[in-house]
């Protein structure tokens, strides 16, 4: 069973959500299979307990994409991270896979963000099928909201072949905790039939 965990540390750098509309999601309040396209990522990885590691994989991540924003005419999109290692792993071996959407036009990270940042890099994050889900509320509060969303996938007739993913709309801000009830997060998994 997926295990529940606070997120509240990612945020230091982010100001996600500030003002936006995220109606268009609301579609997702109920679990849907979708189609999804790959997506080019800059990525950060790095193992241990989100509550500690993350600050450092979104800082990193961050100063990466304002470093090329300008260069590739970059629009920042919702961070996302997938975690390979769930649900029985204790926090502290957990793999956290931290990602920033670009467009494919990247190519390259620049050497001296590489030299800075070494565990940076660009990948691409494949998709296909999915099932996905909006949850709102706090990062400790999901329990319900994934297991509502692997119950939707099998009753479907479809089964998970990809990590935890979580795509974080709105949570937050860069000086302010904000009220964690009214966090947005979109949770998602590749799925493929039985």
């Amino acid at each position: 069973m997926f295990r529940v965990f606070d997120f509240s540390f990612i945020f230091v750098f982010l100001f996600i959500g500030c003002g936006s509309d995220f109606s268009e999601y609301d579609v997702l309040l109920d679990p849907k299979i979708n189609q999804k396209s790959d997506q080019t990522m800059l990525v950060y990885e790095i193992t241990g307990d989100p509550n500690l590691v993350g600050k450092e994989a979104f800082g990193a991540l961050f100063k990466a994409f304002y470093s090329i924003k300008r260069e590739y005419g970059l629009e920042m999109l919702a961070p996302k991270a997938q975690w390979p290692k769930l649900p029985d792993t204790p926090k502290h071996e957990w793999v956290g896979v931290y990602g920033l959407p670009v467009t494919s036009a990247v190519k390259k990270i620049p050497d001296a963000l590489l030299k800075e940042y070494p565990k940076l890099r660009l990948e691409t994050w494949q998709y296909g099928m999915v099932g996905e889900i909006l949850h709102i509320g706090s990062y400790t509060s999901e329990g319900p909201t994934v297991k509502r969303l692997h119950n939707f996938i099998e009753s479907q007739g479809y089964k998970i072949s990809g990590n935890h993913e979580e795509e974080y709309l709105k949570g937050p801000g860069v000086f302010l905790r904000g009220n964690p009830d009214r966090y947005k997060t979109i949770i998602r998994y590749a799925i493929q039939k039985k």
